[in-house]
């Protein structure tokens, strides 16, 4: 266990709920994000509870997070964050959906063949496009 604390102003990013066979960012299972945003923290609650402003989009997420869901963002003036804003459910997960097929691929095996699509997601660029089976 650490000991964390926090102060009013702190930029901190909030704990999002895996949900099982949801991909996000690429990456499903252990190795998907599991932290979202940068949220201002308005005041301090309780000794373990903190209330953090959150964007319109997230009117219905209660704004009370306990201080093990938050993640304190360490300022470094040569990293620039491109924040996009994401469509949350109210548990503060999300899914991803393809918008466009970037390119098609056939492998041949002795038997059969298989086609691959190279597939971009919303709210991701193309080098993070994923190769997948065709449906």
């Amino acid at each position: 266990m650490r000991d964390l604390e926090f102060v009013v102003g702190d930029q901190v990013f909030v704990e999002i709920t895996p949900i099982k066979g949801v991909m996000r960012f690429k990456k499903k299972g252990k190795l998907s994000p599991r932290f979202t945003g940068l949220f201002e923290i308005l005041e301090k609650v309780a000794a373990l509870a903190y209330k953090v402003a959150l964007p319109p989009n997230l009117a219905g997420v209660h704004n009370f997070f306990h201080i093990f869901m938050l993640r304190k963002y360490m300022t470094n003036p040569s990293q620039v964050l491109n924040y996009e804003p994401l469509q949350l459910t109210p548990n503060l997960s999300y899914e991803e959906k393809p918008t466009q097929i970037l390119g098609r691929w056939e492998r041949r095996l002795h038997n059969k063949v298989i086609k691959m699509v190279n597939v971009k997601w919303m709210n991701h660029s193309e080098e993070e496009a994923t190769w997948g089976k065709e449906l």
